[in-house]
């Protein structure tokens, strides 16, 4: 009999409990319960691609206001020019200290970014110009498109050119932030003794 009854509550218990699901889940199908942060789903900014009345134009993405720059930006004053080039030659010079650290971290960099054109040692023999690529001037005897030998190269010019590319070579400025180019740089003068 003390069986019966313990069968008896908790047949009534799984009753009560599923009577209870069917009940609550009848409610309205389009609630999600509740929010417990309405303000993550219900946000009042207004999304880059909205229109704006807060504007004129009544767009919401604005152009930056004339003379702010971004944080981080770093700012190269020399067009991409031939004159650029050569001014950026005589005024550019590299703020980095030269250590060993920055010179090893220059050679990792050169190694990811510049070693499939440049090569190891930078005698244009990278694994690009191996699979049929044209080979661009060695550092230590070759000589620059833009006139001069390519070991007598400056800061300025090796700096301009990676900012903004030359030839066959694109810009590496998306890829290498300015300090980075400034180690690679420290590690193209010391392939150009080779």
């Amino acid at each position: 009999m003390l069986a019966m009854n313990k069968f008896r509550i908790l047949g009534l218990a799984v009753i009560t409990i599923a009577a209870s699901i069917v009940v609550t889940s009848c409610k309205d199908k389009r609630s999600t319960g509740w929010e417990y942060a309405p303000n993550m789903y219900e946000h009042i900014a207004y999304d880059p691609d909205q229109k704006n009345p807060n504007f004129k134009d009544g767009k919401t993405a604005q152009v930056p206001p004339a003379g702010t720059v971004p944080v981080g930006f770093v700012k190269f004053d020399y067009p991409n020019t031939k004159d650029g080039y050569e001014q950026s030659g005589l005024e550019a010079k590299n703020p980095l200290a030269a250590s060993e650290q920055n010179l090893a971290d220059g050679q990792v960099l050169f190694e990811h970014f510049c070693s499939p054109c440049h090569g190891t040692s930078g005698q244009g023999d990278g694994l690009v110009v191996q699979h049929g690529f044209p080979p661009p001037p060695s550092y230590s005897k070759g000589q620059s498109s833009r006139g001069g030998a390519m070991k007598d190269l400056t800061d300025g010019k090796i700096y301009h050119t990676i900012t903004y590319g030359v030839n066959a070579m694109g810009s590496y400025a998306s890829q290498l932030a300015p300090e980075e180019r400034w180690k690679v740089i420290m590690y193209v003068h010391h392939l150009q003794t080779l």
